[in-house]
């Protein structure tokens, strides 16, 4: 179950994953939000020029035994939404003003985060952490601003005395993988989750024996399929640029959670590594 479990942001983000009659079904159900939870089983498939059984197979697709029970998600999602809720991401423009910049960029990355608690699932952050208490080493896997995320990931459970590392290139990424066994948690960050070089060094650690950790899109991948834990993010339909902005802030908000997650769980160890960490930092800074 997602932490805020909103469907209609599910279906959004699943959208372009599914088949072509389940994306018609999605695509009227998103543009008629406000009709649906009125419409029958056999109206819905009218309206969409699909049959019955393709919109229960949609309802499938999207996680529900039947169609009366995503009717009842629909409501709910519709009546927990409020008016900024409601809202949808911005895209900056050529030639705006910095106030609209600021606006606009703010707003997106709080929605970003936001949204990817509507499709994120606390029963794998609670496995993740489970995993991540217990294992060997972390490795971090990430191309582009996705490895920028993995430094991050790398510099904060280093400050806790986990053995980890980041890699951010597809060679040394392949040796990495290479070198894992059981024991060890690879954690591999894709918003598309489709990453060529990202594919590739998954395949050679799950191979080894690496539990297998994703950070990626809410929709279907194969990224998501071939890993043991999946941690969703939710990212908005803008231009590309805009779009990897917040997708970095929703994968280092998860990134965040996962290292608070361990070290809570583990304070009583890890407190020590926290105080010396911290310590020499500032003595640091006093020096300067």
């Amino acid at each position: 179950m997602s932490i805020n479990d909103n469907i209609l942001i599910k279906i959004r983000d699943m959208k372009d994953s599914l088949t072509p009659v389940e994306k018609l079904v999605a695509e009227y159900i998103l543009d008629h939000v406000e009709e649906i939870p009125h419409l029958s089983i056999k109206s819905l498939a009218q309206f969409t020029k699909t049959s019955d059984a393709s919109v229960l197979r949609f309802c499938k697709t999207m996680g529900y035994k039947g169609y009366r029970n995503f009717i009842v998600s629909i409501s709910a999602s519709l009546g927990s939404m409020d008016e900024e809720q409601k809202d949808q991401y911005t895209d900056i423009q050529p030639g705006d003003d910095l106030s609209t910049i600021i606006s606009n960029i703010s707003h997106n990355n709080s929605k970003s985060i936001e949204d990817t608690l509507s499709v994120i699932d606390r029963n794998e952050i609670a496995r993740a952490v489970k995993v991540l208490v217990s294992c060997n080493r972390i490795v971090f896997f990430g191309i582009g601003a996705s490895g920028l995320v993995g430094m991050d990931a790398e510099q904060k459970f280093s400050r806790i005395n986990k053995m980890c590392h980041t890699y951010t290139d597809g060679h040394s990424q392949l040796t990495a993988a290479t070198l894992l066994g059981k024991g060890d948690v690879a954690i591999f960050i894709s918003n598309s989750g489709s990453t060529i070089e990202i594919l590739d060094t998954l395949e050679i650690a799950k191979k080894n024996g690496a539990t297998i950790i994703a950070i990626t899109k809410y929709n279907k991948s194969a990224l998501a399929d071939n890993a043991n834990i999946v941690l969703s993010i939710s990212t908005p339909e803008v231009t590309i640029r805009s779009g990897a902005m917040g997708s970095r802030i929703a994968m280092l908000t998860v990134i965040d959670i996962l290292f608070a997650g361990v070290a809570s769980s583990e304070y009583k160890h890890v407190k020590k590594y926290l105080a010396k960490t911290h310590d020499i930092i500032a003595s640091s800074k006093h020096r300067r």
